[in-house]
């Protein structure tokens, strides 16, 4: 699978290595031992999420699930619309992820395990959510990967709670449900919203998109390293959206897939995993180093 941006850049071994950052939770291994992810990661590793044990944590009044994969620096990933962890993610793409990296994956409240309580849905509430599991689990901050719905909620994390995350990955993005590239994702979201045979939950979330300002107006403002991940073939979330959200976030990186669909790491997880690690692991900070 080939992609249209950065694809160069991908294929350079940094002369001092990689590096992590500073770890504010539990304890973390560096990634001195780091192979450039162009080089391809053999076998492909995967991890069994039915498999693996559910964990339970107290956040902003109700229970929240998670599962975690891996060891390391930290990535919170975010579900995406209508969906739970036992379903949403390709267990080798996250498999790759927890090569170097301590992956934990959870339900949002009122899906899956989690439990939910009566506060209105909003996209803030999913973030402040997204914020307080961070605590519960002992890191002041994460690197956190959102896609589609996960994005939306990635990207008011990092407006509303900046010093919570460390970098950012929107995958399958949109600044808001209501512009005219996602009027089929608007039409589908507005549908579910009305039909009461839905879960509860489902419901909620689609509410939460209909009552979402976005963030078009926010985006200049974040000064996080960010990585837009997006497929040439994405219907709901168009690539067009992700280049307009890539000019405002400055020094952001932009990876457009060619011919995948809508969050396409479930349909071509080597791809995106290993584009993911090398965002992760890269150091982004001057002074840089030099071949």
């Amino acid at each position: 699978m080939s992609f249209l941006a950065v694809a160069v850049t991908l294929c350079f071994v940094l002369a001092a290595g990689c590096t992590t950052g500073i770890q504010n939770g539990p304890a973390s291994q560096s990634c001195q031992d780091y192979v450039n992810p162009c080089q391809g990661i053999t076998p492909v590793p995967s991890v069994s999420i039915n498999e693996t044990p559910i964990q339970y944590a107290e956040v902003n009044g109700i229970r929240l699930a998670y599962r975690e994969f891996g060891s390391g620096e930290p990535i919170l990933m975010l579900n995406g619309f209508g969906a739970t962890m036992d379903s949403f993610y390709n267990e080798s793409f996250l498999g790759i992820l927890a090569t170097h990296y301590h992956v934990y994956i959870y339900d949002h409240r009122g899906m899956g395990y989690s439990s939910d309580n009566d506060a209105p849905p909003n996209m803030a509430l999913y973030a402040d959510d997204a914020a307080g599991l961070m605590s519960a689990l002992g890191y002041d901050s994460m690197n956190v990967y959102g896609a589609s719905m996960g994005s939306s909620i990635g990207q008011q994390l990092v407006i509303d709670h900046p010093e919570r995350v460390r970098k950012l990955i929107l995958e399958s993005a949109s600044y808001s449900v209501r512009i005219p590239e996602t009027k089929l994702l608007f039409d589908l979201i507005q549908a579910t919203a009305l039909n009461a045979s839905e879960p509860a939950g489902v419901r909620r979330e689609a509410e939460a998109n209909l009552v979402w300002n976005g963030t078009w107006d926010d985006l200049s403002g974040i000064n996080k390293n960010v990585m837009l991940v997006v497929g040439t073939d994405d219907i709901l979330t168009p690539q067009s959206v992700a280049v307009k959200i890539a000019g405002q976030i400055d020094g952001s990186w932009l990876v457009r897939f060619k011919d995948e669909p809508h969050v396409g790491s479930r349909f071509a997880p080597v791809e995106y995993g290993e584009t993911a690690l090398d965002f992760l692991c890269r150091n982004e900070s001057p002074p840089y180093a030099t071949v």
